[in-house]
C-alpha cells in the first residue's frame, strides 16, 4: 500500500518526470503528465514516442522504474493515448 495520498504524489511525480523527459527528448519523445488517481501516475507520450514499439518499455523501465526509485515501489504508469484524457478513471 502506497503511504501518500495521490495529492501528496503530484509534486514528486512532476519532478521525476521532468528529470526523464531530457532522455525522451534527445530522441525526439516527450512526456506530459496527466494525473495521479490511486496511486498509478497517468501520462502521455508524445512526439516520437507516439506509436514508437519501443514506447511500452520507455514506461516501464524509464519512467516506471525512475518513479519506483524515487518515490516508492508500488507506483505505476499508465500511457494515455491523445484524445482519450477524458477515460481516466478511479478504478
Amino acid at each position: 500500500m502506497i503511504p501518500f495520498t495521490d495529492e501528496e504524489l503530484m509534486q514528486p511525480v512532476r519532478n521525476v518526470i521532468d528529470k526523464v523527459r531530457p532522455n525522451l527528448a534527445l530522441d525526439g519523445g516527450d512526456i506530459a503528465f496527466l494525473t495521479v488517481k490511486n496511486g498509478t501516475v497517468y501520462v502521455q507520450l508524445q512526439g516520437a514516442c507516439v506509436g514508437c514499439g519501443s514506447s511500452g518499455n520507455t514506461l516501464k523501465y524509464g519512467v516506471e522504474r525512475q518513479l519506483r526509485m524515487d518515490i516508492h515501489p508500488e507506483l505505476t504508469v499508465i500511457n494515455v493515448p491523445q484524445g482519450m484524457e477524458n477515460q481516466i478513471v478511479t478504478l
